[in-house]
């Protein structure tokens, strides 16, 4: 019996089910708080509702005692609301839920709940709604971090009962109002950071003068106005002081000199007036300093240049005077040295650079004279060397012969002379070589070969002479060759011909000889050839009449021999000439016209339908035969085109009849207004935009046609959509507006060219160049999906638009943001060179501070221009930046959003924090190029930096794209010093961490 129990116990006790321990409270409310969030495939998925406690689960930290203290969910791309459950752990203590896609409101009341909280970071996500006072009840809040958000109205009265506050950081948001005085009484802040907010105009508050703990005041952009308070000098600890972009006016105060423990001072785009302060210049800690952009007066306190840690000193667009202190030689620190558009004079120290490991030394536009320092580029860093329009005389140090970093050199407008050191002429990193405007002599040296980064080799107005050196055609960048105004001889070198990229050679007035040489059928690149005033003899050469962007021809005042090749007449040419020559024969129909008369005069043997061309067009039994012929030919003419029109009326008549389009145009006629010189009738551009069968593709503005010509060209025609009520911004036509004033006065080789626009009422045309490549976008993301494209062509068109862009941000006037750079509006031409096209939504930068709508496209958008509608040149930056990863990756930008890894960007950093950098590679382009891809990604991945003033800027990225600025470690090069803040530590490839 007691046997039958037994088994009976034992068989009950196998058959019960396993006990198993339950998660407890704090584990329970963190699951309460991840069920109200939407995350990828995968996020979050170890917090197992089995397990006992929380501590192991990702983003999670506890006590010793098992106490839930810390959740960070960092990029996890988690999308929803903020849940206040949190607050009901009693322990935590810190909470960061940075770069994620929360999107409500922060509850008021629930917050009060997180009394343990310490640390609370909610940047770069989408809250929205007024800054919860409730936050300044939490006892033990030292670190509040809200930026880049979405959140509008005042701050609170009520934030100034933070008791034990350290930093407050809201940069980027919405926030109204001004900044109140109460934040003067958080006695414990260390870091006020409200940069790039929307506030209405205001002054500083007096009162943030009594933060006397505070290190960071961080006030960019916050349309401040009045003076600054002597009181922030009473700031004893602080080590950043950041009032650049307002409207701040008045002196710099006495009281600043105070600031003992300053390490940078940020100044500059106000309209701060008198003297700079003498004790500024003795403060033991300053790196930085830059009041750039005022209208400050007075000379440079020689001080400054006795600080020892003294690296940055930007006072350029002011009204100082005087001239460069002496103890500037002895600043030991010194790198950067801005103070172009002054009226500076004087001398330049003889010892300029020896003890200074000078970068950047900008002093163009003053008034400077005497010679350049020998010892400019002695500690061997110098890389930019600009000093255009002084009065600089004498010749050049031999020491820039030998500064190897160089990779700009702007001398233009002095008065140099000598011959150029042998070595400046073949310097291995320099891409732009100005000189224009001296009085140099000497040959240009076979040495050039060297420069094989050269781009931009300017020297005309000078006294150069000898033969151009057969060397020059190793030059393979070079794009621009101006040496116009010289003494050069001989004859043109065929190796010019091998500069396929060629886009301008402007060699008028020296005295060449020889013939043109016919391997300038390479330049299919060349816009602008003025080979005028010289000894050149021989024919024209009719390849001249295949470069098909050639709009600016002069080759008067030679001694050219022969016929004008009909071939000519395939160019849309703007300036033509060929004046004063020894041409003969007939002129091509196309320049038998009275416009063109003037650019054929000084050739007795030309003959035409031109007064004065030919003397037997006229008079004579020949002259009235060739009369007779004439006429009859107009007059069958004029019958066939009225048996043509009536053809036309019987065919398509009642289609005009319905069509709006025909309508108007029947009432006026079109207007055509040309940027270069076209030869085609509007008509034909007319019908490429009516014929639906032309259509290759379509915008958000207006459709796009392929339009092949009458001449056998081929153009690409934009019919821009009709405006209506809800049009871009409000202005009626603003992407036409936008496209003609941008395209129509840059001429660069990476931006498309716009040809002509055609306008009738509301309708309007741009008719540009057709790049038959079509767009970046297309070959990567459609159906080649850049099977065309290897990894040495993604990087020429990466170097390209960033060429691009560059020119648009820097050698505008004005500047001009793009505000679309995307991979479709990247065009390709034959050779798969990028232009950088579609400027609907372009505006000048001072035109560009504040936009009413966001324009752009999904993926591309800066973060500050989505939250705040601010938008600069480092908007278009991280753009770029996008593009770049797009190339490297082969992804769309969007793409990792639709698999739930979040944008691009955000991809590329998880992915390569996983996997290691090699992860997001595009698999087709394989390994052979894996270490320059990698050191694209680290320049992207810089370009798309969250805050602007970590981007670099886009002549920055030039450089690093080409070798410099990102060293073989990862770490990145200083950014230009107009650039506010120092940038963040570069991503690392290999081991180091990517986020």
């Amino acid at each position: 019996m007691s046997r039958s129990v037994l088994f009976v116990f034992l068989l009950l006790l196998y058959l019960l089910p396993e006990p198993s321990l339950s998660l407890n409270q704090e584990g329970l409310f963190l699951l309460q708080f991840k069920s109200g969030l939407d995350g990828p495939t995968g996020a979050l998925s170890d917090w197992n509702p089995r397990d006992v406690t929380p501590c192991n689960w990702t983003g999670v930290s506890c006590t010793a005692t098992g106490a839930v203290a810390g959740l960070n969910l960092y990029n996890q791309s988690l999308q929803g609301p903020f849940d206040p459950v949190l607050c009901r752990l009693p322990y935590l203590s810190n909470v960061s839920l940075s770069y994620n896609y929360i999107n409500s409101t922060l509850p008021d009341a629930a917050l009060s709940r997180c009394s343990a909280l310490a640390d609370l970071d909610l940047s770069m996500n989408c809250l929205v709604g007024p800054l919860p006072a409730a936050l300044a009840s939490l006892p033990r809040l030292r670190r509040l971090n809200l930026d880049s958000n979405n959140f509008s109205g005042p701050i609170p009265a009520a934030f100034n009962g933070f008791p034990v506050l350290e930093s407050l950081s809201i940069v980027f948001n919405l926030l109204t109002g001004t900044i109140p005085a109460v934040l003067g009484e958080i006695g414990t802040l260390q870091e006020l950071n409200l940069a790039y907010n929307t506030f209405s105009p205001g002054p500083i508050p007096p009162e943030i003068g009594n933060l006397s703990a505070l290190r960071n005041l961080l006030l960019t952009d916050c349309k401040l106005i009045g003076s600054i308070p002597p009181s922030l000098g009473n700031l004893r600890k602080l080590a950043n002081l950041d009032l650049s972009m307002n409207n701040l006016e008045g002196p710099i105060p006495e009281t600043l000199t105070e600031l003992s423990s300053v390490v940078q001072i940020e100044l500059y785009k106000n309209s701060l007036t008198g003297h700079i302060p003498e004790g500024l210049g003795k403060l033991p800690a300053l790196r930085r300093f830059d009041a750039s952009m005022n209208l400050l007066e007075g000379t440079i306190p020689p001080s400054f240049f006795d600080l020892p840690l003294l690296e940055s000193f930007h006072l350029y667009q002011n009204h100082l005077a005087g001239g460069l202190p002496a103890s500037i030689a002895r600043a030991g620190s010194l790198s950067e040295l801005r103070l172009h558009m002054n009226r500076l004079n004087g001398t330049l120290p003889p010892d300029l650079g020896s003890k200074s490991p000078l970068v950047v030394v900008e002093l163009s536009q003053n008034q400077f004279s005497g010679e350049i320092p020998g010892s400019i580029c002695d500690r061997g860093s110098l890389e930019q060397l600009m000093l255009i329009g002084n009065f600089f005389s004498g010749t050049l140090p031999e020491g820039l012969g030998r500064c190897k970093t160089l990779w700009r050199v702007r001398l233009r407008k002095n008065l140099l002379s000598g011959e150029v050191p042998a070595g400046m002429w073949g310097l291995p990193h320099v891409s732009l070589l100005d000189l224009m405007g001296n009085s140099f002599s000497g040959v240009i040296s076979p040495s050039i070969s060297d420069a094989r980064n050269l781009s931009s080799l300017t020297i005309s107005d000078n006294q150069f002479a000898g033969e151009i050196p057969e060397e020059i055609g190793a030059l393979t960048g070079l794009y621009e060759f101006s040496a116009s105004d010289n003494r050069l001889t001989g004859p043109l070198p065929s190796a010019l011909g091998r500069l396929a990229g060629l886009q301008i050679l402007d060699l008028h007035n020296n005295s060449l000889s020889g013939e043109i040489p016919r391997e300038i059928q390479a330049w299919q690149h060349l816009s602008e050839l003025n080979l005028a005033g010289n000894g050149l003899t021989g024919a024209i050469p009719p390849e001249l009449g295949g470069l098909a962007v050639l709009n600016y021809l002069d080759l008067s005042n030679n001694l050219l021999t022969g016929s004008i090749p009909p071939e000519l007449q395939n160019l849309k040419l703007n300036i033509f000439n060929l004046s004063n020559n020894q041409l003969s024969g007939d002129v091509p129909p196309l320049y038998a016209s009275k416009g063109y008369r003037d650019s054929l005069l000084g050739n007795p043997g030309l003959c035409g339908e031109l007064p004065g061309l030919c003397p037997a067009s006229s008079g004579g039994p020949e002259g009235k035969q060739h009369l007779i012929i004439f006429l009859f030919i107009i007059a069958l003419a004029v019958l066939i085109l009225l048996i043509g029109v009536v053809c036309f009326y019987w065919k398509y008549g009642a289609y005009l009849k319905a069509s709006r389009w025909g309508r108007k145009s029947s009432r006026k006629s079109w207007r055509l207004t040309s940027f270069h010189k076209v030869t085609f009738p509007e008509r034909e551009i007319l019908d490429a935009a009516l014929d639906e069968s032309n259509l290759i593709g379509a915008g958000a503005s207006g459709k796009v046609y392929r339009a092949v010509l009458s001449d056998g060209s081929t153009v690409a025609v934009k019919k821009l959509f009709r405006p209506g009520k809800n049009n871009l911004e409000g202005e009626k036509d603003a992407a036409f507006e936008a496209e003609i004033e941008t395209l129509g006065r840059v001429r660069h080789k990476n931006i498309v060219r716009l040809w002509c626009c055609c306008t009738h009422d509301d309708h309007k045309l741009l008719v540009y160049e057709y790049l038959p490549n079509g767009s970046l976008g297309d070959l990567l993301h459609g159906g080649k999906a850049g099977r065309c494209l290897d990894w040495p062509a993604r990087y020429k068109i990466a170097v390209d638009v960033a060429e691009g862009l560059s020119y648009l941000h820097n050698d505008c006037v004005p500047p001009v943001v793009h505000r679309d750079v995307k991979s479709t509006n990247i065009l390709l031409d034959a050779d798969f060179r990028a232009r950088i096209g579609d400027f609907g939504v372009a505006k000048a930068v001072e035109a560009a501070k504040s936009m009413s709508v966001i324009a752009g496209s999904l993926g591309y958008i800066a973060p500050e221009y989505a939250y705040t509608l601010r938008v600069s040149e480092k908007s278009d930056v991280y753009s770029f930046g996008v593009v770049l990863l797009e190339l490297v990756t082969g992804r769309h930008p969007l793409e990792a959003g639709e698999l739930g890894e979040g944008d691009l960007v955000r991809w590329v950093h998880r992915t390569a924090e996983e996997k290691g950098p090699a992860a997001v590679l595009d698999p087709s382009l394989g390994s052979e190029f894996e270490e320059e891809m990698f050191r694209v990604i680290e320049v992207a991945l810089l370009c798309t930096s969250n805050l602007p003033i970590n981007r670099p800027t886009m002549s920055k990225v030039v450089k690093m794209l080409l070798g410099g600025g990102v060293s073989g470690d990862g770490s990145v090069a200083e950014l230009d010093g107009d650039e506010g803040m120092p940038p963040q530590p570069a991503p690392l490839r290999g081991e180091t961490a990517w986020a």
